[in-house]
């Protein structure tokens, strides 16, 4: 059992990560589906009243459930996702234009993309 305190912290980030994900589907500089996944982490281990809810979502839920049970990420999910990710470090590169900062924005996209790339596709 979790700790009262541990239990919350899960609970307000996948709150938090949620709220981004959201504001991911109309702000491209924020990715929806790692966000969305963070939530369902957070919640799975938190609440599982918070949890079925997110697995019942008419948007969210067939993406975490999928996730979920290993079936992975549907292509398009993974291309729309991948696609922003890129743009949004592309748009930050050029708002920081730092190179050690742009270094490290391409890192953390390449490795993002690299991650849910990788991940199986469901054949649905």
């Amino acid at each position: 059992m979790l700790l009262p305190l541990k239990r919350w912290l899960l609970i307000i980030a996948g709150i938090l990560s949620l709220l981004l994900g959201v504001l991911g589907i109309f702000l491209p500089l924020l990715p929806t589906v790692p966000l969305v996944l963070l939530s369902g982490f957070c919640f799975a281990r938190s609440s599982d009243r918070l949890h079925n809810w997110l697995l019942t979502h008419p948007r969210f839920g067939r993406i975490i459930r999928d996730y979920e049970v290993g079936k992975g990420i549907p292509r398009k999910v993974k291309i729309r996702a991948i696609t922003l990710i890129w743009l949004s470090m592309g748009l930050s590169a050029v708002i920081v234009a730092r190179p050690p900062l742009i270094a490290m924005l391409f890192l953390v996209g390449a490795a993002v993309s690299y991650y849910l790339w990788r991940q199986p596709e469901p054949n649905h």
